[in-house]
């Protein structure tokens, strides 16, 4: 009786399933992508034996978040949903409220000789401060600074920040509106070095 030989399996095709499975797995995977918080670094402290200026402490509005992400502004306890208003009125200021920041006549594009306020806010948090509690006081307070900035857009030219902002890309105008009131309140937000230990 003659043996039966096996069958042979044609390959042919195995390269073109191959390629076939890998074109569908790279199409139908989802990628990881990571994303991250735009914020600009303040530029690096240069060697030098001069002291830093001295800066009064009724310009200076701070806000501490301790190791309990517990938040404390101007030495109070508060909510992080009331630090913004806080924030604003600071920014905003008051030159006849000792307890507000000084202004100084300032040369602003557009605007001319006007009063800018010399407030700064400091912001120290605690080496235990949770990170989704350090990026919530970060998002208010530059929140604050949009929304007084964006307000005062609305008294001066009629119309919003991301509208300006929208124009100034295509209109040198614009981008020099929106500039000046950058100028008018400018962003200061100081970072001061976290702390070991924190509490109230």
């Amino acid at each position: 009786m003659a043996r039966r030989e096996a069958p042979e399996i044609n390959a042919g095709s195995m390269a073109d399933i191959a390629f076939l499975l890998l074109i569908f797995f790279l199409v139908t995977t989802t990628m990881d992508v990571d994303t991250g918080l735009t914020r600009k670094l303040p530029p690096p402290i240069e060697d030098t034996n001069e002291p830093p200026p001295e800066v009064k402490q009724r310009n200076v509005f701070k806000v501490l978040v301790n190791a309990n992400d517990d938040l404390l502004v101007e030495g109070e306890v508060m909510l992080v949903s009331n630090l913004r208003e806080e924030a604003k009125k600071f920014i905003i200021g008051d030159a006849s409220d000792e307890s507000m920041p000084e202004f100084k006549i300032t040369e602003v594009p557009i605007f001319g000789r006007i009063p800018v306020s010399k407030q700064i806010v400091s912001l120290q948090n605690d080496r235990g401060t949770s990170y989704e509690m350090y990026i919530k006081v970060q998002d208010e307070l530059v929140a604050a600074y949009n929304e007084v900035r964006d307000e005062y857009v609305k008294e001066k030219f009629g119309s919003t920040i991301k509208e300006k902002e929208k124009k100034a890309a295509l209109s040198k105008k614009a981008e020099e509106q929106l500039e000046a009131v950058k100028a008018v309140y400018p962003q200061r937000i100081s970072e001061a070095e976290p702390k070991d230990k924190g509490g109230k």
